[in-house]
């Protein structure tokens, strides 16, 4: 893991002066880094993970992807679902559904059980599709959903370029 970045407002009153991050200078391979942000994700009207001590993923033409430690997720709202995929970076990727009051999301989310050894750091901690959540935000940053129905990064309002995931994009 690497730095701690700032994610400062030099004008809290005006939204674009926030710095930007272009997703063609993320390193290939991904970057890991320790954030401080708050990062909340909520499904059907509750809360189901709130963290301020997250990991982020960077990858070239990449959304950042957040993990939430395990202490942060409300678990008992996940089940393990069926099958998994494969990442050449991390490794063998678990997927989990979340159901609060009788509404499901499936495979809403994932972690790696057994990461690479350089993405240790990531074990145990769990992603979240935004496509798939009714909110998620990175310090009060509604996100939007990376293109795509694969890649789980999240596209907040600093993050811009060519971002991998649509028709097309996928062999980036």
């Amino acid at each position: 893991m690497i730095s701690v970045p700032e994610r400062t407002r030099p004008d809290p009153d005006d939204p674009t002066s926030r710095p930007q991050e272009s997703v063609d200078d993320y390193p290939r391979p991904p970057l890991l880094e320790r954030v401080p942000w708050d990062i909340q994700v909520v499904f059907a009207g509750e809360a189901v993970a709130r963290s301020t001590r997250a990991l982020r993923v960077c990858e070239t033409f990449g959304a950042p992807v957040y993990y939430l430690p395990p202490e942060d997720v409300r678990t008992e709202l996940l089940t393990h679902a069926p099958g998994g995929s494969f990442c050449e970076w991390k490794g063998r990727a678990a997927y989990w559904t979340v159901e609060v009051d009788g509404r499901r999301a499936e495979r809403a989310a994932w972690s790696y059980p057994d990461p690479t050894p350089r993405f240790q750091a990531l074990k145990g901690h769990l992603a979240f599709y935004v496509s798939r959540m009714d909110a998620c935000t990175v310090d009060g940053d509604e996100a939007e959903p990376q293109p795509g129905g694969f890649y789980g990064g999240w596209v907040t309002p600093e993050i811009h370029g060519p971002i991998k995931g649509a028709p097309g994009t996928e062999g980036w």
